[in-house]
C-alpha cells in the first residue's frame, strides 16, 4: 500500500504560480510512476502529467505543456507539480496518483493509489 497526501493548492490570480506536493508513505515510493490528474466541477478527471519511477521520462497534457513541470525526489518520497502561468481554466481539484508499470500513463484507471486532492482556484 502507498498513502498519498497532496498539499500546496490555493487561490491564485491568473498568470501566477503554485507548487503542489505529493507526500508518499508506505511501500517504496521510488518504484512507482507518479501522475497528476485534475477534475473540474461537472467534468471528468483528466490527465495532467506523469513521471517515471527514476524521473527519466515525463509526460504532459497538451493543455499544460510548457507551463507545468512534474518532478520527484525519491529520497524525500515526494512528488511535485510546479504550475506557472496559471489560467482560470486550470481551476480544479488536483490529485496525485501512483502506480507500477511503464505504459498508459494518461488513464486514471491504470493508477492504483490516490490522494485526497487539493483545490486550485485561478481567478481572472
Amino acid at each position: 500500500q502507498v498513502q498519498l497526501v497532496e498539499s500546496g493548492g490555493g487561490l491564485v490570480q491568473a498568470g501566477g504560480s503554485l507548487r503542489l506536493s505529493c507526500a508518499a508513505s508506505g511501500r517504496t515510493f521510488s518504484r512507482y510512476v507518479v501522475g497528476w490528474f485534475r477534475q473540474a466541477p461537472g467534468k471528468e478527471r483528466e490527465f495532467v502529467a506523469a513521471i517515471t519511477w527514476r524521473g527519466g521520462s515525463t509526460y504532459y497534457a497538451d493543455s499544460v505543456k510548457g507551463r507545468f513541470t512534474i518532478s520527484r525526489d525519491n529520497a524525500k518520497n515526494t512528488g511535485y507539480l510546479q504550475m506557472n502561468s496559471l489560467k482560470p481554466e486550470d481551476t480544479a481539484v488536483y490529485y496525485c496518483a501512483a502506480r507500477e508499470g511503464s505504459d498508459n500513463y494518461y488513464y486514471p484507471t491504470r493508477y492504483d493509489y490516490w490522494g485526497q486532492g487539493t483545490q486550485v482556484t485561478v481567478s481572472s
